[in-house]
C-alpha cells in the first residue's frame, strides 16, 4: 500500500508539471488534398507522427495513460480537420454506447477543445464517441462548459484491430476568431476510456486547483484563413393537430383543431467577431414538457429553459459568477437578471367580468427575436437579445352573448445587453448587464395589473489576490426600476415578492401614490481556488424594493445573508477510495429590520470509492429564528429549532444498470418532512437507455397558512386574523425516460411524469401573538368552528368565528383539502437527414384530475387519472439548413 501511494505521489508531481506546461505547441498542417471524413486515416495529412503527449486525469492523476492516443490537426481554406487514433489492446472492450446528441453516457469518447481567440477563458469543444454519437458546446469562465450550442460539423469513427479512430471536419464558419495572417489558438485533446472510468488529456486541471482553458497549449501553423462571413438560414414548416378536452357547449373548443406553421432561424456573421442569431415566428413544439408541480408556497416555481433559441449561448449572459470556480448560496437566492422563460410567458391580464366559456391563450406569441454575440473593441465579450411578443386577446361567452378581443397581454418589447472583459491574464474581470421591458397597452384596464416598464442594470467582476490565482474575490451590484400606475405599484408592494404591508416591519410601508419603485442588490464573495483546503465566504443583500421579475427571476427580497464554508479534500487514491471531501459551514440571514430569518450549521461528507461507487451524507442544524413570510404579509412568527439529515449513494455508471438514492429527513421548525428519491438507469443495449426515477415525500406542517381577514378585535395581530391549519401532505411521482438511438442521426426520446399529491388540512387555528408560535384553535375557548357540507354530505368548507357571539366577524372558508393527479409526457422522433437539417415527429399528452379530498388513495387516484380525458397534440416539424 505504501509503495502504491509513493508511486502515486510521483505521478502527481509529474502530472502537475505536465498540466502546467502551457508553452508546448501543437502543429497544424495545411492540406490541399481533400479529406474524406470516414474514420479511415488514409489521407496524406495523417501519415506523419502525431501528438501523443497525454497524461491521465482520472482515476490516477498524472499517471501514464493505460492506452496510447495519437492526434493530428490539419486545415484548408474552409475548415479545420482533426484525426485521432485511439489505440487499444482490447478492442472488444471498447464501450460503443450510442446516444442522442449531447447526451453524456459512460463510453469511449474523443474530444477536440479549442480556444480560437486565445483569451484563455472561452472556447468550443467537439466530441465523438466510438459509436459515432456527438457532443458539442462552448467553454467559458476558464473552468465551465455549456452544451446548449449546436454547431454544424462532421465526425465519423471506425473500430478495428488496433482500437478505434475518429475524423472531424469543423467549418471555420462555426468558429469565431480574430482576422489575422497567422493564428495562434489554444488547443486540448481529451480521451475517455469507459471501462476504466479513465480520462486522458494533453493538459488538465489538477484536482486541487482550478483553471482549464488557461492551461491549453498553443495550436500553431494556421495561416492565411479568414473568418466566414457566410449566412445560415434554417426555415421550418410545421403541421399540428390538437385534440383537447372541452366542456359541453363550449363554443370555442370543439375538441380538435389543426394548425399549420411557418417560420425560420437565421445565423449571420456580422463581422469576424460578431454573430447574429434571429428567429421569426418561432415554434418550439419539439421541446420536452415542463414537469407538474404542486406549489403551496408564496414563491413562484422555477422552470428550466428548453427552447433552443434561448438555450443556445446562455453562458454569454451569466452574471455575477465570473472568476470563481465555486459559488455557494445558503438561503441566498441569487437573482437572475435574465430569465428567458419570461419571453413568451402565459398572458398576465384577467377578464373584466366572469363568463361561462372563455377562450384564453396559453402563451404569448413571439413575433421575432434577435441575438448578437461575440467580441467587440479590445476583446470585450458582448451579447444582446431583442424580442417582441404579440398583443394577446381572449374571448368570452355567456348565454350566447360573445365578447371578442379582450386584451389580456400587451405588445411587449424585451431587451438585454451584456458586456464583459478579463484583464491581466485573467486575474481581474469586469462586466456590465442591462435589461429593459416595455409594454404598449391598448386596454388601459391592464395598466393596473401589469407593470408598464422595467429596467435593470448591474456591474460584476473579480480579482485574484495573488499571482498564483489561489484566492479570488468576486462580486456584483445591481439595481432595478419598475414603473406603472399607482394601483399597480400598490399591488406590487403588497405582493408576495415584497410584503410591504407587514405591520411589525417599521422600515416598510405601502405608498399608494407611488408610480415607480427602485431597489438594489449585491453580493461579494471570496473563494479559495487551489489546494486541499476548501474555503468560501460571502455577504449579500437584496433591498426590499428590488424587483427584476419582468425579465428576470428572484425568490425573495429584504434579506441580508452571509456564510463561511471550510473543508478539506483528499484526492490521492488509496486502496479504499479515489477521493474524499469533507465540508462544513455556518450561515445566517437577516432582514433589513435586523431580525434573524434563518441560520444554521451544515456539514457534509462525500466519497468516491475505488469501485467508482459514490456516497455522501450530511446534517443541518437550524437554531430558533424568525419567519417573516408564513403569515403572507402579516406579523413575524417564531420558528422553532429544526434538524435535517440527508444522504445519497450511487453505483458504478459503467455498468449496464445504475442505481442512485437520495433521501433527506427534516424534523422541527413546526413540522417534519421525509423525501426519498430513487433513480434507476438500465442500458439493455448500447443504443438504448431507460431510466425511471420515482420519488416520494411525506410531510406534516403544524402551521400552514389558509387565509387572513380583517378583524378589529384581533388587536395583538394588528386588526387582522391569520388562519392556519395542520397540513398532512403526501406526493408520489416519477420521471420516466427512454432514449433509443438508432443511428447518430436518428433517435427516439420518450418522457413521462406521473404525479399524485394529496393534502389534508385539520385543526384550524388562528395566530395569537407576533414573534411566537402560539395559536388559538377554532372551536375552543369561546371560538366556533362549523363544518359546511354539500348536498352529497361532503365537506365543502368551514365557518369560523374567533369569539363566538363577540365582535369578531364570521368567516367562511372553502375546504382546502386536495387530491391532484397528473400525467404528462411526450415522444420525439428526431431525424437529422442531412447536417443541420432535421425533421421531428412529436406526440404530447397531458391529463390531470382534481378532487376536494385530502386522503392519499393510490389505486383510486390511478383509476381517476386513467379515466381523465387527455389533451393530445401531434406535430411534424421540418427544418432545412442553408449555408449561403
Amino acid at each position: 500500500m505504501r509503495n502504491r501511494r509513493i508511486l502515486y505521489k510521483v505521478f502527481l508531481m509529474l502530472g502537475s508539471i505536465a498540466a502546467s506546461l502551457s508553452a508546448q505547441q501543437v502543429q497544424a498542417v495545411r492540406t490541399d488534398a481533400p479529406v474524406s471524413v470516414d474514420g479511415v486515416l488514409d489521407e496524406q495529412a495523417w501519415q506523419h507522427p502525431g501528438w501523443t503527449a497525454f497524461k491521465m486525469k482520472r482515476p490516477f492523476e498524472g499517471a501514464p495513460p493505460s492506452q496510447k492516443t495519437e492526434v493530428w490537426v490539419a486545415y484548408d481554406e474552409n475548415a479545420v480537420y482533426v484525426a485521432a487514433r485511439m489505440y487499444d489492446t482490447a478492442p472488444d472492450s471498447i464501450m460503443t454506447v450510442l446516444g442522442r446528441r449531447d447526451y453524456d453516457v459512460t463510453a469511449d469518447w474523443f474530444s477536440f477543445l479549442i480556444d480560437p481567440y486565445r483569451d484563455k477563458r472561452t472556447g468550443y469543444y467537439f466530441t465523438v464517441s466510438a459509436a459515432g454519437s456527438i457532443q458539442d458546446g462552448t467553454l467559458f469562465n476558464d473552468d465551465w462548459n455549456d452544451n446548449s450550442w449546436d454547431g454544424v460539423w462532421e465526425a465519423k469513427t471506425r473500430i478495428d484491430d488496433k482500437g478505434w479512430a475518429a475524423e472531424m471536419r469543423i467549418p471555420f464558419s462555426q468558429l469565431r476568431f480574430t482576422e489575422k495572417e497567422q493564428h495562434v489558438w489554444g488547443v486540448n485533446f481529451r480521451r475517455s476510456i469507459g471501462r476504466n472510468s479513465e480520462r486522458d488529456l494533453v493538459v488538465y486541471t489538477p484536482n486541487q486547483e482550478s483553471g482549464f482553458v488557461s492551461r491549453f497549449p498553443e495550436l500553431v501553423g494556421i495561416e492565411h484563413i479568414a473568418p466566414s462571413r457566410q449566412a445560415e438560414v434554417l426555415p421550418y414548416l410545421t403541421s399540428k393537430a390538437e385534440y383537447l378536452k372541452h366542456d359541453a357547449g363550449d363554443p370555442f373548443k370543439t375538441g380538435s383543431r389543426y394548425l399549420p406553421g411557418l417560420g425560420g432561424d437565421m445565423r449571420i456573421a456580422l463581422s469576424s467577431n460578431l454573430m447574429l442569431n434571429a428567429t421569426i415566428n418561432p415554434d418550439f413544439g419539439q421541446v420536452e414538457v415542463d414537469p407538474a408541480v404542486v406549489n403551496l408556497s408564496d414563491i413562484e416555481s422555477y422552470f428550466q429553459e428548453k427552447r433552443p433559441f434561448f438555450v443556445e449561448g446562455t453562458s454569454t449572459f451569466n452574471f455575477g459568477n465570473g472568476g470563481a470556480s465555486s459559488n455557494w448560496g445558503f438561503n441566498f437566492g441569487t437573482p437572475d437578471f435574465f430569465y428567458s422563460r419570461r419571453i413568451g410567458r402565459a398572458p398576465q391580464g384577467s377578464l373584466p367580468f366572469s363568463a361561462q366559456f372563455v377562450d384564453y391563450p396559453l402563451g404569448t406569441h413571439i413575433l421575432g427575436a434577435g441575438k448578437i454575440t461575440g467580441k467587440v473593441i479590445e476583446g470585450w465579450n458582448f451579447g444582446m437579445i431583442h424580442a417582441l411578443t404579440n398583443r394577446e386577446y381572449a374571448q368570452a361567452e355567456t348565454s350566447g352573448t360573445r365578447v371578442h378581443d379582450i386584451e389580456v397581454e400587451p405588445l411587449t418589447y424585451y431587451g438585454i445587453a451584456r458586456l464583459q472583459k478579463d484583464f491581466n491574464d485573467g486575474k481581474q474581470g469586469f462586466g456590465l448587464i442591462a435589461t429593459s421591458t416595455d409594454r404598449m397597452f391598448n386596454d388601459e384596464r391592464l395598466r393596473d395589473q401589469i407593470n408598464a416598464s422595467a429596467q435593470t442594470g448591474g456591474i460584476d467582476g473579480w480579482s485574484f489576490f495573488d499571482d498564483g490565482k489561489t484566492y479570488v474575490m468576486t462580486g456584483w451590484l445591481g439595481y432595478s426600476h419598475v414603473a406603472g400606475s399607482a394601483a399597480r405599484m400598490t399591488s406590487l408592494q403588497r405582493s408576495s415578492r415584497h410584503y410591504f404591508q407587514r405591520p411589525d416591519a417599521s422600515y416598510l410601508s405601502v405608498d399608494s401614490n407611488a408610480t415607480s419603485m427602485t431597489g438594489f442588490a449585491g453580493r461579494v464573495a471570496v473563494n479559495k481556488q487551489k489546494g486541499p483546503v476548501i474555503f468560501n465566504a460571502a455577504f449579500g443583500i437584496i433591498n426590499p424594493k428590488f424587483d427584476v421579475n419582468d425579465l428576470g427571476f428572484y425568490w425573495r427580497t429584504d434579506i441580508i445573508n452571509y456564510h463561511v464554508v471550510v473543508g478539506y479534500k483528499w484526492t490521492d487514491p488509496t486502496p479504499y477510495y479515489n477521493s474524499v471531501r469533507l465540508q462544513t459551514a455556518l450561515f445566517e440571514s437577516r432582514d433589513f429590520g435586523n431580525r434573524i430569518g434563518w441560520r444554521g450549521w451544515w456539514i457534509n461528507a462525500f466519497a468516491e470509492f475505488t469501485n467508482f461507487w459514490t456516497a455522501g451524507a450530511g446534517f443541518v442544524y437550524n437554531p430558533p429564528s424568525v419567519d417573516t413570510r408564513s403569515t403572507r404579509g402579516g406579523p413575524a412568527m417564531f420558528t422553532p429549532v429544526g434538524r435535517e439529515f440527508f444522504f445519497n449513494v450511487a453505483s458504478d455508471s459503467r455498468k449496464p444498470a445504475m442505481v442512485e438514492l437520495y433521501s433527506d429527513f427534516y424534523i422541527g421548525a413546526g413540522g417534519e418532512q421525509t423525501n426519498v428519491n430513487v433513480s434507476v438507469t438500465y442500458k439493455p443495449a448500447p443504443n438504448i437507455n431507460f431510466s425511471v426515477g420515482p420519488g416520494f415525500s411525506k410531510g406534516l406542517q403544524e402551521a400552514m397558512w389558509i387565509t387572513s381577514y380583517d378583524d378589529a378585535a384581533s388587536l395583538q395581530t394588528y386588526g387582522r386574523r391569520y388562519v392556519f391549519a395542520h397540513l398532512s401532505q403526501q406526493t408520489l411521482s416519477a420521471n420516466i425516460r427512454l432514449n433509443w438511438t438508432f443511428t447518430p442521426q436518428l433517435s427516439l426520446q420518450l418522457f413521462m411524469q406521473p404525479l399524485i399529491s394529496s393534502g389534508k388540512y385539520t385543526n384550524l387555528k388562528h395566530f395569537l401573538r407576533p414573534g411566537t408560535f402560539e395559536f388559538g384553535a377554532f372551536g375552543s375557548d369561546g371560538s366556533t368552528l362549523n363544518v359546511n357540507r354539500d348536498n352529497g354530505g361532503n365537506v365543502s368548507g368551514y365557518t369560523i368565528d374567533a369569539d363566538g357571539g363577540g365582535p369578531s366577524p364570521e368567516q367562511s372558508i372553502s375546504n382546502p383539502d386536495f387530491n391532484f393527479k397528473s400525467l404528462r409526457g411526450n415522444a420525439v422522433l428526431r431525424w437529422e437527414y442531412r447536417p443541420g437539417s432535421t425533421v421531428y415527429f412529436v406526440w404530447t399528452q397531458l391529463r390531470s384530475d382534481w378532487e376536494n379530498v385530502g386522503e392519499f388513495q393510490f389505486n383510486h387516484s390511478v383509476d381517476r387519472l386513467m379515466e381523465a380525458k387527455p389533451d393530445n397534440v401531434f406535430m411534424v416539424k421540418l427544418t432545412y439548413w442553408f449555408n449561403l
